[in-house]
């Protein structure tokens, strides 16, 4: 088992871990949300300069937690796409900088790759070929896991992801910054069946709907009419059966098509990851639905789902072990397929 020590900026989180194969030696994570709360969203700017104040010191304390000294690690890993350019920036430094002075191999890790690695860090028996459902603030997609390296998007958001959905709705019901966990909240107080909105399938030229598709830019809108409806009448907003209507939707949707392609791909596991891997209402219904079906769904542990360095530090382990290690010169991108990971090697 490789032992990898690595480094997660790609947007708003400042994250360093350290893992051996898939046990997480120590993890840290400095959120930035109190930083851009304020703003009502990530300041890609702010978001960089906040990374480069604390990336050392999280580095050092990951090394502390881990009681492990250089001669220990065998690599270093750090986030190189997709992501904010300069935030990706600040870690692929750091990670370079410590390969050189210490003589170790280093890996680009792409985000996404990480995200599908998490479920790996609380199921250590878990093996390809599975279905990952990845849904985020910036992904909505469905991925046949073939193997380390090997990845088949079989779905995906035509628009928003779920996550910025979640973002947009909760900043339309004025519930602050981020939506995911506040929307969350507040839903569990309302009527999931108050409110019917569409689930945004998504037509074929020759008619019909994709199976594997979602686009949830309408069902936002819809929200917004009804609450421009009801403002229009003077009465009170029903927050809380909004939110729990909208977020049912969402667990609908997502969790219709990643069953429907489950079963169509004869593939009998489907893990979840990132951000909205941890919402509520998703693993319920999406828990029920599998049980219903014989398939096994997998949800990575709460402090798993959003951004963090030991799910990058887990693809990390395991590309070292095959031998796969990245150029010095490799740089970042803000947009990257998942299909493309193996050129970073």
């Amino acid at each position: 088992m490789a032992t990898v020590l690595a480094i997660e900026t790609s947007c708003d989180e400042t994250a360093v871990a350290i893992v051996s194969g898939r046990e997480v030696k120590s993890s840290i994570i400095s959120s930035q949300i109190p930083v851009h709360r304020q703003y009502g969203g990530v300041v890609p700017e702010v978001a960089s300069r906040a990374h480069l104040e604390i990336i050392n010191d999280i580095i050092t304390q990951a090394m502390v937690d881990a009681q492990l000294g250089w001669e220990e690690i065998d690599g270093i890993a750090a986030t190189c796409a997709p992501g904010l350019v300069g935030a990706l920036l600040v870690g692929m430094t750091a990670g370079k900088t410590l390969a050189m002075l210490y003589s170790k191999p280093f890996l680009g890790v792409h985000h996404l790759e990480g995200h599908i690695y998490a479920t790996y860090l609380s199921e250590p028996t878990l093996k390809p070929p599975f279905l990952s459902l990845l849904v985020s603030g910036g992904h909505t997609s469905l991925i046949h896991v073939q193997e380390c390296g090997a990845y088949k998007t079989l779905g995906e958001t035509r628009d928003d992801a779920a996550g910025e959905a979640f973002d947009k709705v909760a900043r339309l019901l004025k519930l602050g910054y981020p939506g995911g966990p506040a929307i969350d909240r507040i839903a569990s107080q309302g009527n999931s069946k108050a409110f019917v909105f569409p689930e945004g399938r998504v037509s074929l030229p020759n008619g019909g709907y994709h199976p594997y598709d979602a686009s949830f830019s309408g069902l936002k809108t819809a929200v917004l009419r009804v609450v421009q409806q009801i403002e229009q009448t003077g009465a009170p907003i029903p927050v809380e059966d909004i939110a729990a209507s909208f977020q049912a939707t969402v667990a609908q949707a997502l969790t219709k098509r990643a069953v429907r392609c489950a079963l169509d791909y004869e593939l009998d596991t489907i893990a979840v990851g990132g951000g909205v891997a941890a919402n509520s209402a998703l693993r319920k219904t999406l828990t029920a639905a599998c049980a219903e079906n014989n398939l096994r769904v997998l949800f990575p542990p709460l402090k798993f789902c959003t951004d963090n360095a030991a799910m990058i530090g887990c693809a990390a382990s395991e590309h070292l072990a095959l031998g796969n290690t990245s150029s010095l010169s490799l740089g970042v991108h803000s947009r990257l397929a998942l299909s493309e990971v193996m050129k970073l090697y």
